[in-house]
């Protein structure tokens, strides 16, 4: 193998170590002179909560609800614990489920376990979260309780579908005003996919995208419909790739060029038009090819795909000769492409950080990013949501409610709630 392969398969294993670290810097940094005077609350001792887990991986069946699932407690200084209103499922949510990227997550939850002898289950499942602060460590400064607050779940992280998650100050945002909890829970996720893709990856800012012609294929899904709106507000030209049924919700999103991909001549429609400067792909597999010659040559263009092999191949090969595979698979296609067009292939992964999401948030609340939420399911009615989500040609989130209780008016009655609810719990332990 080339050195250069090895090099690549080291940095990829490197990604999930080095994240943590860089996201609180940029956070420090972002956040520099929005520090609230705040003392936290003592810390809860453990008690339990209602969750819907696995025990092992596998189809829907595993899907477990209980009611004995051990609350999560402040155990950092920068943590914070969240009563979750809403939680939306990802396709992210049905491959874990089945067992995806186990082995790399596991490595990436305790890095001194590189074998089986430590379980990851009980897993609870959900990557998306909207609720109310209830108890902060007490090195946080950003936020109180009380506060309406809105996440990605990192995925080796314990997720969303359940009553509390606690996450750390770096990971979370002051939710948008102007958006209920189903319809914040339906954006962290897909906003930090899209923001990685095509801010780390795509080379693209709100600076740098204005007139910048953009190809998306799969524009329908989550992660799709958000991209189209953010790469608008930056002053991008978006092009859409999606089935006929899906046009009017594109278009309604704000694309400029819809092409139905199961009409006949796609391709052509495709061939047809000014080349693209990034082309961000949601499907992978015979697309990649296909789209690679869409692309500008000799002037930086640049294939971001959200399909990556490297958490199959550590499944399948183990974490060592998995990363080797997938390093090496990399590099020769960065090799190829730059030495055949001048084009940049590169792999898109998902990026919880708190201080993105804060700028999702302005833009939300600024009426440029809109939720797109296509069903909505009660905590009950877990495992029909994950049915929902399986069936496919998905046209936004699905989103569980995990809280019945509901904002009055002013939106001021549940937050109060939570900080009642977090002394009233302090005082009885």
């Amino acid at each position: 193998m080339s050195s250069g392969g090895i090099m690549a398969s080291t940095r990829l294993l490197r990604l999930f170590y080095v994240k943590v670290a860089a996201g609180s810097s940029r956070t420090l940094l972002a956040r520099a002179g929005c520090r609230r005077n705040f003392s936290s609350s003592p810390s809860r001792q453990q008690s339990c909560m209602s969750a819907w887990v696995i025990d092992q991986y596998g189809t829907n069946g595993v899907l477990r609800y209980t009611e004995e699932i051990s609350m999560p407690t402040i155990n950092s200084p920068s943590d914070i614990l969240i009563k979750v209103n809403a939680a939306s499922l990802n396709p992210l949510d049905v491959s874990m489920r089945g067992g995806y990227g186990a082995k790399l997550m596991r490595l990436r939850r305790n890095p001194f376990t590189v074998t089986d002898s430590e379980s990851e289950f009980p897993l609870i499942l959900g990557r998306d979260v909207s609720g109310v602060v209830v108890d902060c460590g007490s090195e946080v400064t950003y936020f109180n309780p009380g506060d309406e607050v809105w996440a990605a779940v990192p995925p080796w992280k314990q997720g969303s579908l359940a009553e509390f998650v606690t996450l750390t100050e770096y990971e979370v945002s002051l939710k948008p005003k102007s958006l209920s909890h189903i319809e914040a829970a339906s954006i962290p996720y897909v906003a930090s996919t899209a923001l990685s893709a095509l801010g780390n990856a795509g080379g693209l800012c709100r600076d740098s995208s204005s007139n910048k012609r953009v190809l998306i294929t799969g524009g329908s899904g989550g992660v799709g419909t958000f991209a189209i709106q953010l790469l608008k507000a930056w002053g991008a030209h978006v092009t859409v790739t999606c089935s006929q049924n899906a046009e009017g919700l594109v278009r309604g999103l704000g694309a400029d060029e819809v092409v139905d991909y199961t009409a006949e001549d796609a391709a052509e429609q495709l061939e047809t038009m000014e080349k693209f400067d990034v082309v961000l792909d949601n499907v992978g597999g015979e697309s990649e090819e296909s789209v690679m010659g869409l692309l500008k040559t000799w002037s930086g263009a640049k294939y971001v795909t959200l399909v990556s092999p490297l958490l199959l191949s550590t499944d399948s090969m183990g974490l060592l000769d998995g990363a080797v595979h997938a390093g090496f698979t990399l590099h020769s296609k960065a090799v190829q492409n730059i030495l055949s067009g001048g084009i940049f292939y590169r792999w898109g992964f998902y990026a919880p950080d708190g201080p993105a999401l804060d700028e999702v948030s302005r833009l939300v609340d600024a009426g440029k990013i809109l939720p797109v939420v296509e069903a909505q399911f009660p905590f009950t009615q877990v495992p029909q949501a994950f049915q929902k989500l399986e069936q496919g040609h998905a046209r936004g989130k699905t989103v569980v409610q995990v809280s019945e209780e509901e904002e009055d008016d002013d939106g001021q009655t549940e937050a109060a709630d939570s900080e009642q609810e977090a002394q009233e719990t302090t005082k009885e332990n």
